[in-house]
């Protein structure tokens, strides 16, 4: 059975809303889909009562008092849904969790439903998704290839349409390679963004909860649920806000690896399609130059032939120990290889790994983000049967050193194989916790989706509430000097009804701005939005404000006074005044 229903956010928001659903009817449509579709996708699914009980919950509730209330979700199956298996692709080592993930908690208390535990390669060990006891889930587009892995069951049940999102988790490409063979969007956040609290670790130092989505405002929407300071794991971060200048989107500067360092493994169709994505992007006014990407490659190499694969071998060896027929051949054989790695060698390791980083951080002082394939070739299931480490090895030629080198990355589509009729995608990566600028990027080249949403992570960072009422409005061309700098949207409002705003003209640094000017007996109110920024990034964005504006106490309409942009009175003498017009966006249309 199909599942007709669109599960987007944004549709299933205004189906709640307006009546046309609920989340009972939704969901039990989702589960009678769930039963007609792959069986391997899932390794267990919640039965109707279980997921009836996350349901009723939201009976009561305004369909706009949570984020995602009613929405359907996956859960890849080594992260912790409460009361139900979590097996890591292992039916041997399967423990009965008493409380879920974080991750998942905070998703759950935000109006998410989960529906099911996801197959993976096994200890999520592999970037192919056949690697597991369970079977493997059928790629949608093409069954005779590989649905990527290990998060397979999470991708494909966000690309049949079972689920709304999924999580998955990433070390060495598992979050980005299966999204662009299934056509998703693939979020590979900062390290310690998302906390792994509840997940089974693979590498503990370098996994990575995942979002996989049919869109990057999608996608952005759960990542702002879930991203969070965790005092429970060791390896959560502080969000630390824009390391970047943060460059208008559309400005970006994207470098691209020289041409001798690109690798598609003999696949033409994929070069041509990573040729129109760089043609893409300057398209769309992004400045694209080659880069040394010979570090980055280093890089990647020490994943499996350095320590961390004896990082593998700490996550489970008592249970590989006690039960090594338990584990599936080549999982078991890339594992066992971390037993002969000493000590001095890890060290070795470390310190070239340092090395390599700073070589590779050298590149951010002339580029904003980097582009990639996200995979050279996609293969067929009897390819990787045939040749499963090496092919599994070309699959991570463009992934395996993100979290060495702690690096935010976004896979997103970029077109199908002619050939294969198989998906194809590219990623866009950057320094830790560039998340957000790399989201709205990859959302310009995708075109496809709603209005892409401020990313709203929490932090203990101080905060300053700003007023904009002109070209620092949301979706205007100085918006981007706010959004790279961490700041989110707190609410659209007016101003007290005691000002007049007129328009300045436009000059070589700067688009036409508005000029509001206090005037108790003349003036209106005037639509304005509140912003919140870190106070780390408050005051180089103050010493961004060209005259005659400035920053100034502002009277809202209840009675509330915030800084904001206000204008020097001489400024207007000569400027059209629009304070009729109510608002800086209603008098856009007439100019």
């Amino acid at each position: 059975m199909l599942l007709k229903d669109d599960l987007s956010l944004s549709v299933l928001r205004e189906a709640y809303r307006s009546g046309k659903t609920t989340p009972e009817e939704l969901i039990g449509r989702v589960l009678e889909a769930c039963d007609g579709a792959d069986p391997k996708i899932w390794i267990e699914r919640l039965s109707v009562e279980q997921v009836m009980t996350y349901v009723k919950r939201m009976e009561a509730l305004d369909p706009d008092s949570l984020p995602l209330l009613g929405v359907p979700f996956a859960i890849k199956d080594n992260i912790d849904l409460a009361g139900v298996p979590t097996t890591a692709g292992c039916p041997e080592y399967a423990y009965v969790p008493e409380r879920s993930a974080f991750a998942v908690g905070k998703l759950i208390e935000a109006g998410a439903i989960p529906i099911g535990k996801t197959n993976l390669d096994q200890f999520a060990t592999g970037l192919v998704g056949v690697r597991s006891p369970f079977g493997f889930p059928t790629n949608p587009y093409n069954g005779d290839y590989i649905p990527g892995g290990s998060s397979s069951g999470s991708a494909v049940a966000v690309s049949a349409g079972l689920v709304s999102f999924s999580l998955g988790t990433d070390t060495a490409g598992s979050g980005r390679v299966p999204a662009s063979l299934n056509d998703l969007v693939g979020l590979k956040p900062t390290k310690g963004l998302v906390s792994c609290s509840g997940v089974v670790p693979a590498c503990r130092s370098l996994d990575c909860v995942t979002v996989f989505a049919a869109t990057t405002s999608e996608t952005a929407e759960v990542l702002n649920v879930m991203a969070g300071f965790d005092a429970a794991d060791p390896y959560s971060r502080s969000v630390i806000s824009s390391p970047l200048p943060g460059p208008q989107v559309s400005k970006a500067k994207i470098g691209i690896p020289k041409p001798d360092q690109l690798e598609f493994f003999g696949d033409e169709d994929c070069r041509a399609l990573f040729s129109e994505s760089i043609q893409r992007f300057r398209d769309l006014g992004c400045e694209v130059t080659e880069i040394d990407f010979a570090p980055f490659l280093e890089a990647a190499l020490l994943l499996y032939e350095g320590p961390w694969v004896a990082e593998r071998l700490a996550a489970i060896e008592p249970f590989l120990d006690a039960q090594a027929d338990a584990v599936f051949p080549v999982t078991r054989k890339i594992i066992e290889g971390g037993r002969t790695l000493t000590a001095v060698a890890a060290f070795r390791a470390e310190y070239r790994l340092r090395e390599l980083k700073r070589r590779a951080d050298d590149v951010w002082d002339f580029v904003d983000a980097i582009l990639t394939p996200t995979f050279g070739k996609p293969y067929t299931v009897a390819e990787v049967e045939a040749d499963p480490i090496r092919l599994n090895s070309n699959l991570g030629y463009y992934t395996n050193f993100m979290n060495l080198l702690d690096y935010a990355a976004t896979a997103v589509p970029a077109g199908f194989l002619s050939q294969q009729g198989m998906p194809w995608g590219i990623t866009l990566f950057g320094p830790a916790f560039c998340d957000a600028f790399l989201l709205e990027l990859a959302a310009k080249f995708h075109a496809k989706g709603d209005a892409f949403p401020t990313l709203r992570i929490d932090s203990d960072e101080p905060r300053i509430e700003v007023v904009v009422c002109g070209a620092h409005l949301s979706g205007l061309p100085l918006n981007h000097q706010l959004t790279t700098r961490g700041g989110w949207l707190v609410e659209a409002t007016q101003t007290a009804p005691c000002y007049r705003m007129f328009a300045l003209p436009a000059t070589e640094d700067f688009p036409p701005r508005p000029g509001l000017v206090r005037d108790d007996s003349r003036g209106a109110a005037i639509e304005v939005e509140i912003w919140s920024v870190p106070a780390s990034s408050f005051g180089t964005f103050v010493d961004g404000i060209g005259s005659p504006l400035g920053i100034g106490k502002v009277t809202l309409a209840d009675s509330r006074e915030v800084s904001g942009f206000v204008c020097e009175e001489w400024a207007t003498v000569s400027a059209e005044e629009i304070t009729s017009h109510g608002g800086w966006r209603a008098w856009m249309p007439s100019r």
